[in-house]
């Protein structure tokens, strides 16, 4: 009888890198000449994965924005989990964004990914979905590296990853 290989498509951002990146950008926004005179914050809720970003008027927020994507960046958050939100007008003239994080696949986009894998045809794949994440599984090693590599040329928005490889 042949052993089952499997692995894990997951997805989400590292709430601690998330964190840093939040720390850096305040301390940036804090020490830039363009930001002097300003209140800008960046407030990171990590119960709810949102950051909301709070500035003086649309040029700031956007700057802001700017920061803080290159920390992210930098600290190895994909970009792809992160929903920006529209910019706010809030009281006194002052403005705000909402940003969201992508901690799990979505049950639509999960059923995409099957879907796709299925109409691939590889011999004796088998996926499920197991809440929000998927497990694909076939006795061939070298089918499961034809799934890897055909879901890393696709687009779902959001970064996949691919772990508990055995």
């Amino acid at each position: 009888m042949a052993s089952k290989n499997s692995f894990d498509i997951t997805t989400g951002a590292d709430l601690q890198e998330v964190d840093n990146a939040v720390n850096q950008a305040m301390k940036e926004v804090r020490q830039r000449y363009d930001f002097r005179g300003t209140n800008c914050t960046i407030e990171f809720d990590r119960a709810k994965a949102t950051i909301q970003l709070d500035a003086d008027d649309d040029y700031k927020i956007k700057a802001v924005w700017d920061v803080l994507q290159t920390k992210l960046v930098r600290r190895g958050v994909p970009l792809k989990n992160v929903t920006v939100g529209a910019i706010e007008s809030a009281a006194g003239g002052r403005t705000r964004q909402a940003l969201t994080l992508t901690q799990s696949i979505p049950a639509d986009t999960a059923r995409k990914i099957a879907k796709d894998v299925k109409a691939q045809g590889l011999k004796k794949v088998q996926i499920q979905i197991q809440g929000d994440e998927l497990r694909v599984s076939s006795p061939a090693k070298d089918s499961l590296q034809e799934v890897i590599e055909f879901l890393r040329s696709q687009d779902y928005g959001v970064e996949l990853r691919f772990g508990n490889y055995r």
